[in-house]
């Protein structure tokens, strides 16, 4: 009789400043830290090349560590849409390169991330990094705060399963708020 399966879920916190990732193996019900980290981008570099840099940076993970699938955050439209504008950008570079391999990309909101890690969906943000580092049996919280919050996204669709995920639509586009089918029309 075979062994538990084993998964390999990458998890992105966009941004064009700053893109954390998390990478993260699930067998049975044990889940292990692979890799996580940040992706930087320079202030003064032309936007263009910021979101360059991510996709080449992002794809070189993809490519080494080969995840089955990908959790992203959903974005939060805050009061400075400048800076919602350019993450969603980012974080669109950051599907292209998943869709291009073929990787299912799932998307959770801040809420559905911090219930799945510590079983309440308003616990702050100490909170979360003490529970990644408990579940991942890490020896200390990872810095910088980005890539805890990577690490959390992808331990969240490591503990829902895709069954209750929702695949990454740009909710304001169709399917996540309320519409039934997608208008090929606009």
């Amino acid at each position: 009789m075979p062994g538990p399966v084993t998964q390999t879920i990458i998890g992105i916190d966009p941004g064009y400043a700053i893109t954390g990732y998390g990478i993260v193996s699930k067998t049975g019900n044990k889940l292990k830290a692979i890799d996580y980290g940040v992706i930087e981008t320079k202030a003064h570099t032309e936007f263009p090349l910021r979101l360059l840099t991510i996709n080449e940076k992002i794809r070189f993970l993809l490519e080494q560590y080969k995840p089955d699938l990908m959790a992203v955050e959903e974005l939060f439209m805050g009061t400075n849409r400048t800076t919602a504008v350019g993450t969603a950008q980012a974080r669109g570079v950051v599907i292209v390169e998943a869709a291009r391999l073929d990787i299912p990309v799932y998307e959770f909101t801040p809420g559905q991330i911090k219930l799945a890690v510590t079983g309440y969906g308003k616990a702050d943000k100490n909170q979360v990094q003490q529970m990644i580092k408990s579940l991942l049996g890490l020896d200390k919280i990872p810095k910088p705060d980005d890539a805890a919050d990577a690490l959390a996204v992808a331990v969240c669709l490591a503990n829902t399963g895709t069954a209750f995920a929702g695949k990454a639509v740009s909710g304001y586009q169709y399917g996540r708020y309320g519409y039934s089918k997608r208008n090929e029309f606009g």
